[in-house]
């Protein structure tokens, strides 16, 4: 599918809930967990709750708001249960892809959501079907289901740790099996998630923004390969696989993460903020106005003018009510969708040298097309910088980037891309520079900027 603005896509959020059986509200914890993951999936919702032992689950295309209504929440008492918001990078976009997906077996109700690819699916499904497994959807969730249900004799813990050592790929999942909450992070920690507690109530994650949503507190991040499980007897782990280096996806505090989140210790606004502190150290540039481009981008602009002492201003209005509307395949009318979801504030640019700050250029149709609205405003120069390296390479591991042919930066050299932006100027961050930026600088994935993946391409599809 083809996104509505030129940026890298995350697939989903997950958000779980548990508390004890005397609570009647999950669905509203759910429901308002959600809305704080919302910009890491607004193509379908869905909520599972468990109510006297049963599960129950409604879901439907579009916003978490849109799907569910106030009477809806307060129809799905129950006193845990999980949630998903999704974009879709693999498999159709419609109501039986959309999650959480529900299984029935020996092991009871379950109901999975998750987020992130599992990259052997294709393999593993194929093998579940010559078994005799029927699948309904296209989703990696229903393969994780079918797994499980094919090792139920050896109990839900063993199945479920069995089935997650089978699986590769990045994912952060969320599951409810009866009135028990499970979650689990790959063994890289590529994709996020976080654990949290209010009072008798745990809730697992994909960030902690979601936690601050329901008034609970981050008790710590998931570990890289860990299975948690949450009953009456409160959080355990029933798997730890340290054997692997963390590796959690940089673009995490690049660009997906809200930036009031915490990923693994480290505050997202922070490193925003030292991104473009960074980009200020190595490039200097004359400029009488310095423009983050909303919404990731604010934040380094704000970084690069404290550093640089160039004056911070609003270059741009984002109209945040623009829906999927504006999804084109064509090149043409994707640019021109720019200027409905950005307005350039011409007073404040007008005869001036701007310095437009981004998180990120991925095909370059969008970052070419904010350079032409800047010089129709009356910009004197428009000056671009980057704070990510290049993108050179694709995403295996559940993020919608381009074949590495579309990619802008695969093929051509920084005074090359400039041109093609039109730009006056153009810099991006060094990889020493963004590494430098974060605060604990290793255990990130790089692949798409450096090539250099957790699991080497030609491993992805192999099955142990």
């Amino acid at each position: 599918m083809i996104p509505d603005d030129d940026k890298l896509h995350e697939e989903c959020g997950v958000f779980g809930m548990w508390a004890p059986k005397n609570v009647h509200d999950a669905a509203d914890d759910l429901y308002r967990g959600l809305l704080a993951l919302q910009h890491r999936g607004q193509e379908s919702a869905g909520i599972t709750v468990c109510i006297d032992g049963a599960l129950s689950t409604e879901k439907g295309m579009g916003l978490i708001s849109q799907v569910f209504s106030a009477e809806d929440i307060k129809g799905m008492n129950g006193h845990m249960g999980i949630g998903h918001v999704r974009y879709s990078t693999a498999g159709s976009s419609n109501i039986e892809n959309a999650q959480p997906l529900e299984g029935h077996g020996k092991l009871g109700d379950m109901a999975v959501a998750h987020n992130g690819t599992l990259v052997n699916a294709d393999v593993l499904r194929s093998l579940l079907e010559d078994g005799g497994v029927l699948f309904r959807s296209e989703a990696d969730s229903e393969v994780l289901l079918a797994m499980i249900a094919r090792r139920a004799d050896k109990g839900l813990e063993s199945a479920v740790a069995e089935a997650m050592s089978a699986v590769k790929g990045s994912y952060a999942l969320v599951m409810a099996a009866g009135d028990k909450l499970l979650g689990a992070r790959d063994p890289f920690g590529i994709r996020p998630m976080v654990l949290g507690r209010r009072e008798d109530r745990w809730y697992l994650a994909s960030e902690s923004c979601a936690l601050e949503s329901v008034g609970a507190e981050t008790v710590r991040d998931i570990a890289p390969g860990e299975v948690i499980l949450i009953d009456e007897s409160g959080p355990r782990s029933i798997v730890q696989d340290l054997s692997n280096d963390r590796a959690t996806c940089v673009f995490e505090y690049i660009y997906f993460a809200r930036p009031d989140s915490h990923i693994d210790g480290i505050s997202v606004m922070n490193s925003r903020l030292a991104m473009g502190r960074e980009l200020a150290h190595e490039w200097s540039v004359e400029a009488d106005l310095v423009c983050g481009v909303p919404d990731s981008g604010v934040p380094a602009a704000l970084g690069f003018s404290r550093e640089s002492g160039v004056p911070y201003g609003m270059g741009f209005i984002k109209n945040h009510y623009v829906g999927r509307t504006f999804i084109n395949p064509d090149p043409v009318l994707r640019e021109r969708a720019v200027s409905v979801k950005l307005n350039v504030l011409r007073d404040e640019v007008k005869g001036k040298k701007v310095l437009l700050i981004d998180d990120s250029i991925v095909r370059g149709t969008t970052s070419r097309r904010l350079v032409t609205l800047m010089r129709e405003a009356g910009a004197k120069k428009v000056l671009f910088g980057v704070v990510s390296p290049p993108i050179t390479h694709p995403c295996y591991f559940g993020i919608d980037t381009p074949v590495a042919a579309d990619l802008i930066a695969h093929g051509m050299n920084i005074e090359a891309i400039r041109a093609a932006l039109g730009a006056d100027d153009l810099a991006y961050l060094s990889l020493d520079g963004l590494k430098k930026a974060i605060e604990k600088n290793e255990g990130h994935c790089l692949g798409c900027l450096t090539g250099r993946y957790p699991i080497p391409p030609h491993k992805l599809r192999g099955v142990e």
